[in-house]
């Protein structure tokens, strides 16, 4: 009996499951695997890509500690409000959230917000969920004036971050209206 070193003994398992239809453990096209692997990560990568806040106007305004939020009752964003009062905080920016025309008739600052929603099936699952498509924030005082205003829109052509959450969407955006600078 021959004595076989462990690679050749491992080829030669080997050689005998290529040759068998039910073993899988070698790909006839290693480089087709590998394609569709790449994509796959690419496309992952894409669908929870960063964000960024666009068409920012800001104009000087006294620095502020609280702000007023106006309930938005068409936004279909549930997530949005949550989203908003946290990074309100990383600002060191107290928020409540007010129903248009009630309470808050102290509020110096007042922030509106209008976001949209749709639907899809997200990557690895097969029931549809909602992602954030676009998102507008206005900041005003107490007599309605713009103080600053930014954005957030889905990228059109990829899609960068259309699977990121509602807050990595509009954390961007809140920075943008509270400072001024896009990131």
């Amino acid at each position: 009996m021959v004595i076989f070193p462990k690679l050749y003994r491992l080829l030669w398992i080997g050689g005998l499951c290529g040759m068998q239809t039910a073993c899988s453990l070698f790909t006839p096209v290693p480089l087709w695997e590998l394609v569709k692997v790449s994509g796959i990560a690419a496309s992952t990568v894409i669908a929870v890509g960063p964000s960024k806040a666009t068409d920012t106007v800001y104009h000087i305004h006294p620095t502020f500690k609280k702000v007023c939020i106006e309930l938005n009752p068409h936004s279909q964003a549930v997530e949005i409000l949550p989203a908003l009062q946290s990074e309100l905080r990383l600002h060191q920016i107290e928020s409540r959230i007010y129903e248009a025309g009630t309470g808050g008739n102290n509020c110096e600052i007042w922030l509106h917000y209008v976001a949209y929603i749709e639907w899809a099936i997200p990557p690895f699952t097969n029931e549809y969920k909602t992602y954030l498509t676009t998102a507008t924030l206005t900041l005003r005082n107490a007599d309605g004036k713009v103080l600053s205003r930014s954005s957030y829109a889905l990228d059109p052509v990829y899609g960068m971050g259309k699977w990121s959450s509602v807050r990595s969407k509009i954390a961007p955006v809140v920075t943008a209206v509270v400072t001024g600078f896009e990131n």
